[in-house]
């Protein structure tokens, strides 16, 4: 097992080295002038140049590259070109508030998708099953600024129960975790962004739960369970549900990584100062340092819970090991 997970790791780090080498390359493919949104347009050429010299924007592109591998190795993402400050302490200022809500986002999906997955595959053909599966695509298909906006519409514009932009209230200041994400005026910002997200993603559970219980409906362990007359629940959860949530975990681990790109247009739409919405804004802005660290982050977190996924696998099934 220990020789498995140590050879992923090489696998891992080797397939980010490769990652960070794309992401690199294409961001200076990409036309436009990095210090267009650094240097006042009034300015003379001369303070283009000199900006342009600070950041090593003058140098080759594999000057630039061997500087930025040697950084990477140390961690080091080096200064944003639009903020003028290191862009680890800019992914670690964002980054809780996008954990926060792909977390919140994936609690609600899981929930309602593996419990409401079972339900489904045990009532197979009935109308509830079909309402399930046409609410989840429903959702699924929605673009989710549109859904944003008619949540933002219904309960923030008519109703007036919670907060359309956000997560905090205008004037609220907070130094610590505890004073900025662990208040009731936070918990008010976060329910509707979380309950769009989650609406989004529970497709993916609650379709791949229900297919994987329908495959182990027909095994049979599960008749010799129902024979010995086992209640219906027990059947259900304890014998059946935990062998279908194999393909569950592994959807799971890649819902963290693709989760937190996916949910750019909803931080967007409710103003939610996260890692997704300052990707878009240093793209526009051709702010290397920042939006590269960001991608190669988001890139480390998928590969991680791939990882993580495989693990889980011989913990969920007995049956399955590492040599």
């Amino acid at each position: 097992m220990l020789k498995y997970i140590a050879k992923r790791v090489a696998i891992m780090l080797a397939m980010l080295m490769l990652v960070s080498t794309m992401i690199f390359f294409l961001f200076r493919a990409m036309p436009g002038d990095a210090t267009a949104f650094i240097v006042d347009p009034s300015m003379p050429p001369e303070a283009r140049e000199l900006m342009a010299e600070r950041y090593g924007l003058n140098d080759s592109k594999w000057v630039q590259y061997t500087i930025f591998m040697k950084d990477l190795v140390r961690l080091d993402f080096g200064n944003s070109f639009f903020y003028g400050r290191p862009v680890t302490d800019l992914i670690k200022e964002r980054m809780p508030a996008t954990l926060i809500l792909m977390f919140s986002a994936m609690i609600i999906a899981y929930l309602i998708g593996v419990f409401g997955g079972a339900w489904m595959a045990w009532k197979r053909g009935s109308k509830l099953e079909s309402a399930g599966v046409t609410f989840s695509l429903i959702f699924r298909s929605a673009p989710t600024f549109w859904v944003g906006l008619m949540m933002i519409l219904v309960f923030s514009a008519r109703l007036r129960w919670f907060p359309a932009q956000g997560m905090r209230t205008s004037g609220y200041s907070g130094d610590t975790f505890a004073e900025i994400f662990l208040t009731l005026d936070f918990l008010k910002h976060l329910i509707l962004p979380s309950i769009v997200a989650g609406l989004y993603f529970i497709a993916t559970p609650l379709l791949i739960m229900r297919n994987s219980m329908l495959e182990v409906l027909s095994e049979d362990y599960i008749e010799m369970a129902n024979a010995k007359g086992l209640k219906e629940k027990t059947v259900l959860y304890k014998h059946a549900a935990r062998n279908a949530l194999l393909p569950v975990v592994t959807a799971g681990a890649l819902f963290i990584g693709s989760a937190i790109g996916g949910q750019v247009l909803i931080e967007v739409v409710f103003s939610w100062p996260g890692l997704g919405r300052e990707i878009v804004q240093a793209v526009t802005r051709h702010d290397y340092p920042l939006a590269q660290g960001a991608f190669i982050m988001i890139s480390a977190l998928m590969m991680f819970m791939n990882l993580v996924a495989d693990i889980l696998y011989a913990v969920l099934d007995p049956r399955i090991s590492y040599k």
